[in-house]
């Protein structure tokens, strides 16, 4: 209860002031909220590519911040109420710019009265979908009615939704109960590097120079998704003292936290050929190298399908995580490699290196659709004709 009333009174001056800055004219600016990294990057770097000439705003979580402001061409507000100054500006930029690009679920988005002619576009951060979201999440079912009447108020918000399948739209109508008229079938921007051979080649060199010890060996990835009760730190459920004593010399397993997680991964002891990349930003660099992926209910597999590696699903709390937050039916429906309950079974999966490939390929065309290595270029594309 009084969690719900401190949201209503922030949210209440929200409206107060956005109303106050919507007396100011409307400019050819584009705004982007952001709380990750990739589809917003890349976006901007085809706006200079094409020499969209307006001016470019990122308003961002403290995690963001150090990214987005060393960005030339570019203004950077720390998007917080901690920063009065920095936080009333961007308010300010909200209420006059054409162009908003969200990339999350923003609450303020609900007292956010875009004047006609502004463009809403979600940039939703993942490409694909595993885990339930917006009015999909079984959660909801214990929330009051005002927590769900905000919740169609921000995704009644959206005038766009970038998506890279139909399979993604399909979990987003479900998701947000929006019209089919809303989709952009752009493609997801952050898969464009996936079909750059000279982005691949820089990212090898990258992740070689830092990790030499990877170099000749095979990289077995393991990135499991966050857990809510483990925001603070994540329980490893990987014997990974076992997999590399079973796997061998021949094997380096990377192992990389959500970025969710607030704290890095402290396993108490050293392992030989284990290597903790959780602190390294960008995951395409992770995934270029990459052998074999070991995840559970992550994004990853939509982005990782594109090289048509092999992957294993270890899902040792299937149950209690389908109950809570939930996995849609698409997913489950699609999943592109084995399912896996123990360590064992993993390292039996990688010794016998029994792996539907095809299975792999049918599961990208169906996802990355109109992912073909334009995304960004094709959603630059749009904003051209708005501003």
């Amino acid at each position: 209860m009084a969690r719900e009333i401190a949201i209503t009174a922030y949210l209440l001056f929200f409206k107060t002031i956005f109303s106050l800055f919507k007396l100011f004219p409307l400019k050819s600016k584009v705004v982007f909220v952001v709380s990750f990294s990739e589809n917003n990057k890349k976006v901007y770097e085809e706006m200079l590519r094409q020499d969209l000439s307006c001016r470019t705003l990122f308003l961002t979580t403290e995690k963001m911040y150090p990214i987005f402001s060393k960005l030339d061409g570019s203004d950077t507000f720390l998007f917080h109420v901690k920063k009065p100054y920095e936080f009333l500006c961007s308010i300010y930029h909200l209420a006059t710019s054409k162009i908003i690009f969200v990339d999350n679920y923003y609450g303020f988005l609900s007292a956010s009265d875009f004047r006609e002619g502004v463009e809403c576009i979600q940039l939703w951060h993942a490409n694909g979908a595993t885990k339930k979201f917006g009015l999909g999440d079984p959660s909801n079912q214990i929330r009051g009615s005002r927590a769900i009447r905000r919740f169609r108020q921000v995704y009644a918000r959206f005038s766009r939704i970038a998506v890279g399948s139909r399979r993604m739209a399909d979990i987003f109508q479900k998701a947000f109960h929006i019209s089919s008229e809303k989709f952009l079938f752009t493609g997801i921007p952050r898969t464009d590097p996936f079909f750059s051979q000279r982005n691949e080649g820089i990212s090898k060199e990258k992740l070689y120079k830092r990790y030499p010890e990877i170099i000749g060996k095979k990289v077995i990835l393991y990135a499991p998704t966050y857990r809510d009760h483990e925001l603070n730190e994540q329980s490893l459920r990987l014997d990974v003292s076992k997999v590399m004593s079973e796997l061998g010399d021949d094997y380096r397993l990377m192992i990389k936290l959500h970025p969710a997680v607030r704290q890095s991964l402290n396993m108490g002891v050293d392992y030989e050929g284990v290597i903790n990349v959780s602190s390294h930003h960008n995951l395409n660099d992770i995934l270029f190298v990459t052998d074999i992926l070991i995840t559970d209910y992550s994004s990853i597999p939509f982005e990782y399908s594109i090289l048509g590696k092999p992957m294993i699903f270890y899902f040792y709390d299937y149950h209690l995580y389908n109950q809570k937050p939930g996995i849609w039916e698409e997913f489950l429906e699609d999943i592109p490699g084995p399912i896996t309950y123990e360590t064992d079974e993993i390292i039996k999966i990688i010794k016998n290196g029994h792996f539907d490939l095809n299975k792999i390929q049918r599961f990208s065309d169906k996802w990355n659709e109109f992912s073909k290595g334009h995304s960004s270029e094709n959603l630059v594309k749009f904003l051209k004709e708005k501003l």
